[in-house]
């Protein structure tokens, strides 16, 4: 079961070091795995009969580029647009993000984009 030492601790649940037991990482290009809190070496027979897979998704109808064409007007807007009008140019869009600058008890600021002319105002919540 190992390479430095046949004997073991404790018996552990594949994916376990059974010296320590702590969780060992995956399988390197040397087909060893080394534990990375006892620093004890084993071979691929310490994951047991467990398998990995791994799943890419990948965005087909390109919803990205087809809300930019959508919103011509709103290129680059800096987060959730709001129905607020702009004190500068009257647009009836803004985008807006919030923070916590005060203290934990008090409201957050927020934080408006015109999303027309970039005209930016502060709001304490």
């Amino acid at each position: 079961m190992t390479e430095n030492n046949d004997t073991v601790c404790f018996i552990s649940t594949p994916g376990f070091c059974s010296d320590c037991g702590s969780i060992l990482p995956l399988l390197g290009n040397t087909g060893n795995v080394i534990c990375y809190a006892c620093k004890r070496t084993w071979g691929p027979e310490a994951f047991g009969d467990m398998a990995m897979s791994c799943t890419i998704h990948f965005n087909e109808n390109n919803a990205y580029e087809s809300s930019k064409q959508k919103d011509n007007e709103e290129e680059d807007t800096e987060g959730p647009v709001v129905e607020r009008k702009c004190p500068q140019c009257q647009n009836d869009k803004m985008s807006y993000a919030t923070l916590q600058l005060r203290s934990a008890d008090e409201g957050q600021t927020v934080f408006y984009t015109c999303t027309k002319c970039k005209y930016k105002e502060t709001e304490n919540s």
